[in-house]
């Protein structure tokens, strides 16, 4: 069903039912949307953007950070809830909630510098003695569609930038992990958010379409790209911004800080098990640190602690279902059975995948064939920085990279050649920062996010010559 400022849907024809990731036990259950509730919704989201397109950026800015501060208000809750549903550990869900708080302020401060500029005419010879103005509008209903992985903070990434811009939004979360949004539908009517001006409808694929097909303006996905373009095929010619995943090295050259650069593959490769888009899924070690960083590494691993998300203590939960720790133990086994080592880890217990090792894993092992949201770190060796920018270069997404070296040339080289969107200097492929473009290029999507390039990407230009 939808979560709407004073509003609510017709009875929905059945309900998911939200299990832990961790223990199987229930956690909350949302009400599925039909084709029908989902169309409504959109309507109801027309008429509120039509009142709320003349809102001054005053106004917007207020109520992100009305919302950002209901969350503060509950932060402990919604940090419990993201645990329970994605089987995240708490550490790692306060650390979303905090971030999800940020992106709306961020979003805010965004809402009062969405500037337009003049321009004249008679900038060349023959040219009209007249001024053009060029302003951003809102483009009208945004439809959202979330990921299990941080189902609040992406939501944020959306809604934020969409409220700056004067839109109204529809957005369907994840079913694996609806309740948070649910939670934030519910205290954006806190925040005073106006009736219908932010909804959540839930269900699986069939509900994202629906949403897909219904007549909004903008369409704004994260997810896979299968599913991506099946949603770009249902939505026509609205216009598309999609995060589709990627396949993201990190590279380790010679004159790299050692240390950090291990304290960094741990932390980016394990979170949320592995299971962030960004996460570094091919580790590239020259040769000439190769041993000494893969002894460091493996000490660093075997310190991690997996187990009950709701610990305290816990470093590593479960993945989302025993569908994606079962795929992620197929591929690793048939990585293996092509010949590489297994160096820490390998095993499987339902949900929880151990951190795991190998190293001397082909450039088409199944392991990083494809994009794998699981727990496993690859190695692979090179020697020429070259040899190892072509190989990225040759496979089917371009999100993000790292390099970890204070060599200016190599930072250069490696900046210039990698196709991807975005190179993480001393840091992981999976660092973000709110504010700043985030996204790829090739099947890792379309467009950007990040609050000020997104704001842009939600408005229409609007030119006026007098």
């Amino acid at each position: 069903m939808a979560h709407a400022a004073h509003a609510s849907l017709s009875a929905a024809p059945s309900a998911v039912l939200v299990r832990s990731p961790y223990d199987g036990g229930p956690v909350g259950e949302v009400a599925v949307a039909s084709a029908d509730d989902i169309a409504r919704a959109v309507m109801r989201a027309h008429h509120a953007r039509q009142a709320f397109r003349s809102s001054t950026p005053f106004q917007r800015r207020s109520l992100l950070e009305a919302l950002a501060a209901q969350i503060a208000t509950h932060a402990e809750e919604l940090a419990q809830t993201i645990s329970a549903e994605v089987g995240k550990t708490i550490r790692e869900a306060r650390n979303e909630v905090r971030r999800a708080q940020n992106t709306l302020r961020l979003s805010g401060d965004a809402a009062t510098f969405l500037d337009g500029e003049v321009l004249h005419c008679g900038i060349v010879s023959g040219g009209v003695d007249r001024r053009a103005t060029v302003t951003y509008e809102p483009v009208g209903v945004i439809g959202a569609i979330t990921p299990f992985n941080y189902p609040l903070n992406l939501l944020c990434h959306k809604l934020g930038p969409a409220i700056a811009a004067g839109n109204a939004v529809v957005a369907k979360p994840s079913p694996k992990a609806p309740l948070a949004a649910a939670r934030l539908a519910d205290l954006a009517i806190e925040a005073g958010f106006p009736d219908g001006l932010f909804q959540v409808v839930h269900g699986a694929a069939e509900a994202a379409l629906a949403l897909a097909r219904a007549p909004i303006d903008l369409l704004s996905f994260t997810g896979g790209p299968a599913a991506g373009l099946a949603l770009k095929n249902a939505s026509g010619l609205v216009r598309c911004l999609m995060e589709l995943g990627g396949n993201d090295p990190l590279f380790v050259l010679p004159d790299a800080d050692i240390e950090r650069a291990v304290a960094t593959t741990v932390a980016h490769r394990f979170e949320i098990a592995g299971q962030s888009c960004a996460a570094v899924k091919r580790l590239y070690l020259h040769r000439d640190v190769e041993a000494t960083f893969t002894e460091r590494l493996l000490a660093a691993v075997a310190a991690v602690r997996a187990g009950d998300p709701a610990s305290e203590i816990t470093d590593m939960g479960p993945l989302i279902d025993e569908d994606a720790a079962r795929l992620v133990e197929r591929r690793l086994q048939a990585t293996i059975a092509s010949g590489a080592k297994l160096l820490a880890g390998g095993g499987r217990a339902g949900t929880l995948v151990q951190p795991t090792v190998v190293a001397g894993v082909a450039p088409d092992a199944p392991i990083i064939a494809d994009e794998t949201f699981g727990p496993v770190i690859a190695i692979r060796s090179f020697e020429r920085p070259e040899q190892a920018i072509a190989e990225v270069n040759a496979g089917a997404y371009g999100l993000q990279a790292g390099i970890f070296t204070n060599d200016h040339a190599l930072i250069r080289q490696f900046s210039r050649d990698l196709a991807v969107g975005g190179v993480m200097v001393n840091e992981g492929p999976d660092f973000r920062a709110e504010h700043v473009p985030f996204g790829g290029i090739k099947s890792s999507g379309l467009g950007r996010e990040g609050v000020r390039i997104a704001i842009r990407e939600m408005s229409e230009t609007r030119v006026v010559i007098d």
